[in-house]
């Protein structure tokens, strides 16, 4: 007989973890009987076709008051639900989705997950998640190690998001896209919001030096935002016309793919999806060491699968004649990935075989491993 398996998120707008709710619920879908109980079905963003879900028509309230109550409302709900369908794990995603988990344990496993760093901020629920679900699944090593620490916690383990690596791939050859450039030899990547965390004049700068070293080279950076001042800081350094903002893309792969390598240069990060995707493309990766997510995802048991460079300084500088030593070190670094073959065949190796432990088959097997 197959277990019982419920899975408890808020809604399924979109968003991260309501995205590894539903794509949790199709990979486990073969192996276990899956039941998704919502709070609110409203705007429901994901594929859920075919899935056992259930609405329990409890959104959100507003006041202390109503919160509570709402806490209480759910609670009693989805133990009656978990007793009516003798659920074996109830593995649940979000602060308040966690809360009603472990206030409606009945005879089952209680899994609890804190799928983003921003989730640590409470520490009352993570102090009452590590003491009262059997098992606490974090996005991160770096959050496991916390809550274990911090919180005298021996049940918490490190469970990354899921990737797809397959469809990111078939993604990348599904259409051709429209480059302003005839020559695409040395094309530099990277993806993002326009946010000053993200650094991008770090990157730019960088640039106008790798053009010295590597006259063909081009960077493209793709994401939201209009990059006025990074336009004009291009421009200024003599660089605007090999500098192209692709703007927001549905599907960002096929520009992933074109390029040769990847640069992160955020000061500061959760867990960047983008840098496991390009990845998955078999891009060489280098990033800043930030307070969390790089040195994660590019160190693993004293291995290398990526360049790490010291993490970048906050203060936003656009004056094209100030160049600072990292900037001078970043740019190093990435005309010796653009010129040296052996040094890039390398670290596109290493991405490859890294990317596996962020796939959807590890996180399965991470998953079945756990459940018996």
């Amino acid at each position: 007989m197959k277990k019982r398996i419920m899975l408890i998120v808020p809604m399924l707008h979109q968003g991260g973890f309501e995205r590894v709710c539903v794509t949790t619920a199709r990979l486990l879908e073969p192996y276990f009987d899956i039941y998704i109980v919502l709070f609110d079905s409203k705007d429901i963003a994901y594929d859920i076709k075919g899935l056992n879900v259930a609405d329990l028509h409890l959104g959100v309230r507003e006041g202390k008051i109503g919160k509570a109550l709402n806490v209480v409302k759910r609670s009693l709900a989805v133990r009656k639900l978990k007793k009516e369908w003798e659920i074996d794990i109830a593995y649940s995603f979000g602060p308040s989705a966690n809360m009603v988990n472990v206030f409606s344990r009945s005879d089952e496993e209680v899994w609890t997950g804190i799928r983003s760093y921003m989730d640590m901020g409470n520490k009352r629920l993570i102090k009452l998640f590590a003491r009262k679900a059997d098992k606490v699944l974090c996005c991160s090593r770096r959050i496991e190690e916390e809550v274990a620490t911090k919180y005298h916690c021996k049940k918490a383990v490190t469970l990354y998001n899921p990737l797809d690596v397959k469809e990111l791939q078939e993604n990348a050859l599904e259409e051709e896209i429209r480059l302003p450039w005839e020559d695409r030899e040395n094309i530099i990547v990277s993806m993002g919001r326009e946010d000053d965390v993200k650094g991008f004049w770090h990157l730019i700068k960088s640039f106008s030096l790798v053009k010295k070293e590597v006259p063909d080279g081009k960077l493209m950076i793709i994401g939201d935002g209009e990059f006025e001042e990074y336009r004009t800081l291009a421009k200024e350094l003599g660089v605007g016309d090999d500098v192209y903002f692709t703007g927001v893309k549905k599907n960002p792969f096929p520009y992933l793919k074109a390029a040769k390598v990847y640069v992160l240069t955020s000061y500061h990060e959760g867990f960047p999806n983008a840098l496991i995707e390009a990845m998955a493309l078999g891009l060489p990766v280098i990033a800043t060491d930030c307070l969390t997510g790089p040195r994660e995802i590019l160190r693993k048991e004293n291995l290398s699968y990526g360049i790490l460079i010291p993490n970048m300084s906050p203060e936003k500088d656009l004056d094209p004649l100030r160049i600072s030593g990292e900037e001078k070190n970043l740019a190093v670094e990435i005309s010796k990935m653009l010129t040296d073959r052996d040094y890039r065949k390398k670290y596109e190796k290493a991405s490859a075989i890294r990317v596996r432990d962020f796939s959807n088959e590890y996180y399965v097997e991470c998953l079945m491993g756990w459940m018996g």
